[in-house]
């Protein structure tokens, strides 16, 4: 390399270097920009804070002005009314607290002129309808100057009519279905299946009849026996509740009454199963004499309906697999 070349080098010109002054300015705008981004942050978050606050305002205004309603509404003359529809058994709607709550309710209204338990109800546990007969039951005594009626809109067999036998009076529709006064046990019987596919059966129990209603087990006639027995027991337990709500009005010498077979409202009527024709509106207006009506029965929140909803459907799919208690339907 010449001199001439050694002249160019040293003379190429030095990269600056940056001066304080362009690092506090960048420096300077980083922060504001950031700053500016947690602002907007911060009044989003605020937003969002208010707009839950307002949420749950409105719910709880939704939730309380129902009951306030009611509570203003209960104070005039009206009837009062108690939805026992679905299935009647425990974690279900119609379980026994809930209808029990809402009697105890109507009952204690200072307005409430009569009560009517609106039945739509294939029927359910023997042990939940009693509950709810006897409370029935309880309450006509407490006061028998309030009426108690049932009023069937399509269904109201076995554990639903074991209810309804407490009421003063059944009012039903001509295609109204009621009666099915009988117990059922039911299950499954697997033991040629399993043969047949060559599974073996290991089932260990401490009593001897434990294993009562294992599918996968022949059936013990001594265990049969046994089970038939305590479904008879139950069963008379059902007879007799419903002779002593409808005294003097069944038709005792019709032989299949206590069967578990099914009748039409009208035909109902003419056993005394019913005593007339009528629908909630019909019997609050014509019957009790107050048509303005309140609904006493107790409603779950939604968070619980939710949650129950799992347990209750997994329930129901395990003991039509398998098996369960009596039931009255």
């Amino acid at each position: 390399m010449d001199q001439r070349d050694m002249s160019e080098i040293e003379q190429e010109p030095e990269t600056p270097t940056p001066s304080p002054a362009w690092e506090r300015d960048t420096l300077e705008k980083v922060l504001l920009a950031s700053l500016a981004e947690q602002r907007q942050a911060r009044r989003w978050g605020i937003f969002f804070k208010l707009l839950m606050l307002a949420y749950f305002g409105v719910a709880l205004w939704l939730v309380a002005q129902p009951l306030s309603d009611q509570r203003s509404r209960g104070e005039k003359s009206h009837t009062a009314v108690i939805d026992v529809a679905g299935m009647i058994a425990a974690g279900e709607k119609a379980n026994a607290d809930a209808i029990i709550e809402g009697l105890r309710a109507a009952a204690e209204a200072v307005g409430a002129k009569g009560i009517i338990l609106r039945m739509n109800t294939p029927g359910g546990s023997p042990v939940q309808s009693a509950y709810v007969y006897e409370e029935i039951r309880r309450i006509k005594k407490l006061k028998p100057e309030l009426p108690i009626y049932a009023v069937v809109a399509d269904m109201c067999t076995s554990g639903g009519y074991y209810i309804a036998s407490a009421a003063d009076k059944i009012f039903v529709n001509q295609s109204s279905i009621v009666g099915s006064i009988g117990v059922i046990m039911d299950s499954f019987g697997f033991v040629d299946a399993i043969n047949k596919l060559g599974i073996e059966r290991r089932v260990m129990t401490a009593g001897e009849h434990k294993a009562i209603l294992d599918p996968f087990s022949p059936v013990d006639p001594v265990a049969k026996e046994h089970v038939q027995s305590v479904l008879n027991a139950i069963h008379q337990q059902f007879i007799d509740a419903v002779r002593q709500g409808r005294a003097g009005r069944l038709k005792e010498n019709t032989p299949e009454l206590y069967s578990g077979l099914v009748w039409t409202g009208d035909e109902g009527i003419k056993l005394g199963l019913a005593d007339g024709l009528g629908d909630v509106r019909s019997v609050a207006e014509s019957v009790i004499g107050a048509k303005d009506m309140v609904n006493y029965t107790p409603e779950e929140n939604l968070w619980d309906r939710v949650t129950s909803r799992i347990g209750i459907t997994f329930g129901h799919m395990l003991r039509t697999a398998v098996s369960a208690g009596p039931y009255l339907n």
